[in-house]
C-alpha cells in the first residue's frame, strides 16, 4: 500500500497536508504562518468539509510524533518477526531495582550474554533507535529487543537480576 499525502497551499494562512487513509478519509495537519497547527478530520462523503478540528500546541505535536514514531518502530519490528520463524520482538521494562539502572547499555553485555539485539529504547515517550553501548539506562526505560524466545527470556532475567 502506498501512503497518499496531498499538500494544499493556503494563501495568506499557511499550508495543509492531507493524509488520505485506506478507507478514503482525510486527516489534515494545518500549519499556520504564525507557527500554530491544527488537526482536522474531513467528511468521508465531502473531502472539502471539515467535520472536526483541534488546535494542538508544540508540546502536543511533539508528543503525538513520539507516540507514532514509537508505535511504528515496534510494529515494523513485530511484522519482521512475524515473517521469520523463531525470531521474536519483545519490550522489556527496566525494573527500578535493576542493577543496570544508571549504568550504560554496554555494561549489560546483552548480546554477548543472551544473543539478543537491542534495537531501541523508549524513554518518556521518546524513541532512541539503535542505541549505542554508551547509552545510560534509566529506571522505567522500555528496551525493545529482538531474538529467540530463550534469548529474550534470558535478557529479561539479565535486566531484572543482573548477570548470573
Amino acid at each position: 500500500m502506498t501512503v497518499h499525502i496531498e499538500k494544499v497551499d493556503l494563501p495568506g494562512i499557511g499550508v495543509r497536508h492531507d493524509l488520505v487513509t485506506e478507507s478514503g478519509r482525510r486527516l489534515a495537519v494545518v500549519r499556520y504562518r504564525d507557527g500554530d497547527r491544527e488537526l482536522g478530520l474531513y467528511d468521508a462523503d465531502d473531502p472539502d468539509s471539515c467535520v472536526e478540528s483541534l488546535h494542538i500546541s508544540d508540546e502536543e505535536a511533539e508528543a503525538l510524533a513520539d507516540l507514532f514514531s514509537a508505535s511504528l518502530a515496534v510494529s515494523r519490528l513485530t511484522k519482521l518477526t512475524e515473517e521469520t520463524d523463531g525470531l521474536y520482538t519483545e519490550k522489556i521494562t527496566l525494573p527500578p531495582d535493576s542493577p543496570f539502572v544508571d549504568r550504560t547499555l554496554g555494561d549489560t553485555k546483552t548480546r554477548t550474554r543472551t544473543h539478543v539485539s537491542i534495537v531501541a529504547i523508549i524513554r518518556d515517550r521518546h524513541v532512541i533507535p539503535s542505541p549505542t553501548p554508551g547509552e545510560t539506562l534509566r529506571e522505567g526505560d522500555v528496551i525493545v529487543t529482538v531474538g529467540t524466545r530463550a534469548g529474550l527470556d534470558a535478557a529479561a532475567r539479565l535486566f531484572a537480576d543482573g548477570p548470573e
